[in-house]
């Protein structure tokens, strides 16, 4: 008999507030931010427009809370990844990366609805939150770097960073995927992926080569 401890658990109820996020980013990324009401959001959550505002100020306040919050996840996350994979494999700089890859895999399956509102409503953010957003990517950046530097000793920082950059945008392209029925299952499609990332920054020793 499976012990209890050892099932899997199920994923904790979204709070109303998630709920929001989840369907604004959808509606968002389908029709533009211009392009959905207040209304529309409510009734995809099965609460009045008005009662949204319980919950934020208005649209621009979830596309910020959307964008700044993704951003926060991805630093973050990475942050932690990078720590314990240096500490369980002993600093092995390709076990950092391939956690990190293994992370951004998982953002840009799960969550292609953010990629297409920052590629497309990143302008639609004040100031202060498109500063911040653009300050948290840089710091993310930054972490994958480090890792691939100390991996590719001999590439040059200007083409690591180039490398870095062209992976993000391969691993982000999964929007623009063609129709999911169409694609292998989500393991088979992170495979995929993670090979290919694997690929491209590969390609910096041979460059240095």
């Amino acid at each position: 008999m499976t012990d209890a401890a050892t099932r899997p658990q199920p994923a904790p109820a979204l709070t109303r507030r998630e709920q929001i996020l989840r369907e604004a980013a959808r509606l968002f990324a389908e029709r533009g931010f211009h392009g959905v009401g207040v209304d529309e959001i409510g009734a995809a959550v099965g609460i009045s427009g008005p009662g949204l505002y319980r919950h934020f100020a208005g649209k621009d306040a979830m596309l910020a809370e959307l964008l700044v919050g993704i951003s926060e996840r991805l630093f973050d996350g990475g942050c932690r990844r990078v720590a314990e994979a240096a500490a369980e494999a002993d600093g092995d700089p390709a076990a950092v990366l391939d956690s990190l890859i293994d992370g951004h895999i998982d953002f840009a399956l799960d969550d292609r609805a953010l990629i297409t509102l920052h590629d497309r409503e990143l302008g639609q953010l004040r100031d202060s939150d498109r500063k911040l957003v653009r300050s948290l990517q840089r710091r993310y950046v930054e972490l994958w770097v480090d890792v691939v530097r100390r991996l590719h000793p001999d590439a040059t920082e200007a083409d690591v960073r180039g490398a870095v950059h062209a992976v993000f945008g391969l691993l982000n392209s999964t929007p623009h995927l063609s129709r999911p029925a169409a694609l292998p299952g989500r393991a088979a499609t992170a495979a995929l992926l993670r090979r290919l990332a694997l690929g491209a920054l590969a390609a910096l020793s041979a460059g240095a080569a």
